[in-house]
């Protein structure tokens, strides 16, 4: 016993004894590493045995799509303008689809947050239901949400604008927990002793030194919930992804049309996204950045 241990406190020992750490990372990582691309490999040969046609079949054709649309959008460029003023109509629904949905997710993401924050919470014991609660409207997809709303509610605007806001209440909350966890309870502690309810305590409390971080998180939301709204237009949901689907799915003849909500959804997406940062540069740091 003793000899180890002196061998151990020596230069020489703790050398040794780094090096054989080092070396046990090095096989476990190269044991995790092996089984991963072999996870990898296994799951791509049996995504590419099931696909119709396999992968390396079609790979040549992977640009023959937007060589297409642009091909035609250039042969009918006199006609785009037309196109730009027809479809953006769908746009504003689809940012009104975000845009509602960003704004109910907020609200409802900050209560749960609050309610899923220990040193926060009204009902402390109920930290993890809520927690768990945050954490399946996370996990399901909202696409999958406005499948099953479309076949309760049928098509429209409608099952979009809840299915994100679904998952953007369990995304905020997250996020806003998170910011809520350093907050200061001092100021909590102080209206409680007066005798002020919870509701108060949070409004006047917390919200004071959370807004401007819960600000900057539901501005990077609604920047999600414009592509999200687009994306569920596929299945149904409204917006211009709807008008995007029949143009594409009537195939030549209507790929100027696509073309011209391609460029509608890039120009906003670039239009929100300048915009948004400015407003969280503004709120986190103070300055326009």
């Amino acid at each position: 016993m003793s000899d180890t241990t002196l061998t151990a406190a020596t230069p020489g020992g703790r050398y040794e004894s780094y090096m054989a750490e080092l070396r046990t990372r090095r096989l476990w990582s190269t044991v995790l590493l092996a089984v991963f691309i072999a996870l990898m490999v296994a799951g791509f040969l049996t995504a590419n045995e099931r696909n119709a046609g396999g992968f390396w079949a079609g790979i040549g054709n992977i640009f023959g799509f937007p060589a297409d649309v642009v091909n035609e959008a250039w042969r009918k460029r006199d006609e785009l303008p037309g196109y730009l003023v027809e479809y953006f109509p769908s746009l504003v629904e689809t940012i009104n689809i975000a845009a509602a949905s960003t704004l109910i997710g907020a609200i409802f993401g900050a209560i749960f947050a609050f309610l899923s924050t220990r040193g926060l919470a009204l009902y402390p014991r109920l930290i993890p239901l809520f927690r768990r609660f945050l954490d399946f409207l996370r996990a399901v997809p909202d696409i999958v949400i406005a499948l099953i709303l479309i076949f309760i509610l049928g098509g429209g605007p409608v099952p979009a604008m809840i299915a994100i806001a679904l998952h953007s209440v369990g995304a905020l909350g997250k996020l806003f927990s998170e910011v809520a966890e350093n907050a200061s309870l001092g100021p909590v502690e102080g209206l409680q002793s007066t005798g002020a309810n919870w509701t108060q305590r949070m409004w006047l409390g917390v919200i004071p030194q959370v807004a401007p971080n819960f600000l900057s998180y539901a501005l990077l939301r609604f920047e999600i919930n414009v592509r999200a709204s687009a994306i569920l237009g596929f299945v149904g949901a409204g917006g211009i992804g709807y008008d995007l689907r029949n143009t594409i799915s009537w195939g030549q003849g209507q790929f100027d049309k696509a073309a011209a909500i391609f460029i509608l959804l890039f120009l906003t997406i670039v239009v929100i996204d300048q915009i948004s940062s400015h407003f969280r540069n503004r709120l986190v740091h103070g300055d326009a950045r």
